[in-house]
């Protein structure tokens, strides 16, 4: 349980001035309030900064590492304008540790929660002399820098307590790894790395707790003096601070400001796959497989016991080794969290198709990538192991990577045999389209012949073609004697052993037609040898191959 001390302040200490234990300063919009408190059952005291809503919420420590063992202290300013934080025997614990000396010093608490120190005459946040943004403890503000000021070789990171009720320094740090491509990383004093987000491609951050979502929009500085991070709430509604706990978790929370209870909007390591290297070297982790771990295309578990019982640990090999011939390719895997750069080679002004030559050209090379995923430029080859492979869920959080494999490899044949047959299906649904483009362009240009002859046809009727009369009399050699077959019941059945096209119906040398001539029938009549001769279009037989019609206004009606 957090003591404090109650008493009402200003926002600003002046020289001369003195906060003691049970005072306290309080920001104009009295968001947050600075002053002295004590954790649990401890005695010691600490000074700090917290949230009025929500006491308990303790946001900066100054002597986070040296606790006042009594109520006997207090925050003053020396007389070179530094603040300090002294004990009962006026031994300095704490000090802001200024390079040069402030003549008429102040010190405010502003409304972004940020303990700034200036010239009393100065308002300008350019003539800060010292802020406690530029040294968080365990939680990053809306408006906090995390990240390096490379001119003065400064970094701004998130250190958690030590345990819940303990603000010392504790095991986890959560800071901005910029060797290479700069990229966060949740770091263990006794274990290492724990998590680590994807490389900055020069877009955005994406995959992480600190990609933009309805409450927060991030903003990354990527520059030559300075490389940091820094959030805004989206809404004024929101109270949202960013937590590196003792446990080792990175968490967002939210809040309304008319409430004092805090919500988890996200937590890192957010799944299996976020921890730094599930799968061992040259493995990779999807999260929506069962089992989550598998080696990369073309390698295999370097022991498949530890294997079978989930235990990935020990990674994988090549299945094939390389040897530097001009038999090996590079397979591409898309959509992934690029591996960690250990061993790597970044070039910034390479093309793509530059780093695949650099890669393949140099016999330790293993895989390479684009640092830039807008495509303009950049190289980066990795040589050794892979580690810390990610298969994304959603396609626009990952990066495509080439791995380098023998050609003889079986992952390699595989996916050369992939991509042809995608060539050849992609090339024949071209040819499909073509071809149905071009029989229903040609259907369209029949129905407007057919309409400038002022006919009409049947909805029914779609799959009878029809001739004209001179058609039908050159099909049947002037209605000759020699082409007929019979007599129907309608009239005269001849046979046509010509080769006719004409509009949709094409005729072949052998092929039999049937073509009955009706004269002057009645319109019942006429309806009925339309039925018959739909009827005979519709068969299916190879004797008969196609059916038609012929009219032409004032002549005979004759049904083909």
């Amino acid at each position: 349980m957090l003591v404090l001390n109650l008493s009402i302040t200003s926002d600003t200490l002046s020289l001369g001035r003195s906060i003691k234990d049970g005072e306290k300063l309080v920001s104009s919009d009295q968001s947050f309030e600075l002053g002295f408190f004590s954790t649990g059952n401890s005695k010691n005291r600490y000074f700090g900064m917290w949230y009025k809503i929500s006491p308990k919420t303790v946001v900066w420590v100054a002597n986070r590492d040296k606790p006042l063992t009594d109520s006997h202290g207090f925050l003053t300013f020396s007389h070179d304008g530094d603040l300090v934080l002294v004990n009962q025997s006026k031994s300095v614990v704490w000090s802001s540790n200024l390079s040069r000396v402030v003549k008429n010093p102040v010190a405010q608490l502003l409304d972004t929660g940020d303990l700034v120190l200036r010239e009393n005459s100065s308002l300008n946040s350019d003539d800060y002399r010292w802020q406690s943004f530029d040294h968080p403890s365990d939680t990053l503000l809306p408006g906090m820098k995390l990240g390096w000021d490379l001119k003065i070789g400064f970094e701004r990171c998130l250190t958690s307590w030590k345990s819940k009720d303990d603000p010392s320094p504790g095991d986890y740090t959560f800071r901005l790894n910029i060797n290479g491509l700069p990229r966060f990383e949740l770091v263990s004093l006794g274990s290492g790395k724990i998590y680590r987000t994807r490389p900055w491609f020069g877009i955005q951050y994406n995959g992480s707790s600190i990609a933009s979502n309805p409450v927060i929009k991030p903003l990354f500085f990527y520059g030559e003096n300075q490389m940091y991070l820094l959030y805004e709430v989206s809404k004024s509604k929101f109270i949202v601070r960013l937590l590196t706990n003792h446990a080792g978790w990175l968490q967002l929370y939210v809040a309304s400001t008319r409430s004092n209870a805090w919500n988890i909007m996200y937590s890192i390591p957010n799944d299996k796959c976020d921890a730094y290297g599930a799968c061992g070297a040259n493995g990779i982790c999807r999260i929506n497989r069962d089992p989550i771990c598998d080696c990369l295309k073309g390698f295999v578990p370097k022991s498949p016991e530890q294997w079978d019982l989930l235990d990935w640990s020990g990674g994988c090999m090549r299945r094939i080794p390389i040897n530097c011939s001009k038999e090996e390719g590079l397979l591409k895997l898309a959509n992934v969290k690029i591996p960690d750069l250990l061993e790597f080679w970044l070039n910034n002004n390479m093309s793509l198709k530059e780093c695949e030559a650099e890669c393949l050209k140099n016999c330790s090379c293993t895989a390479y990538a684009n640092s830039d995923v807008r495509g303009v430029s950049g190289c980066l080859l990795w040589f050794g192991s892979l580690l810390d492979v990610k298969e994304y869920k959603e396609d626009n959080y990952g990066q495509a990577l080439y791995i380098r494999l023998p050609k003889s490899e079986p992952d390699f044949v595989h996916n050369s045999v992939k991509k042809k047959r995608m060539v050849i299906a992609i090339l024949m649904s071209a040819i499909a389209a073509l071809f149905l483009s071009a029989t229903a362009y040609c259907h369209q240009i029949q129905n407007r012949r057919i309409k400038s002859k002022g006919w009409k046809i049947k909805e029914e009727d779609v799959d009878l073609p029809l001739f004209d009369l001179a058609t039908i009399v050159n099909a049947t050699n002037g209605f000759s004697e020699d082409s007929l077959i019979g007599a129907g019941g309608f009239g005269p059945v001849y046979k046509d052993g010509y080769s006719i096209c004409n509009m949709q119906a094409i005729f072949l040398p052998g092929q039999e037609r049937t073509i009955e001539e009706t004269v002057n029938r009645s319109r019942q009549v006429l309806e009925s040898s339309r039925n018959e001769t739909i009827l005979m279009a519709n068969c299916n037989t190879e004797s008969l191959g196609a059916s038609s019609c012929g009219m032409e206004e004032g002549q005979k009606d004759f049904g083909l």
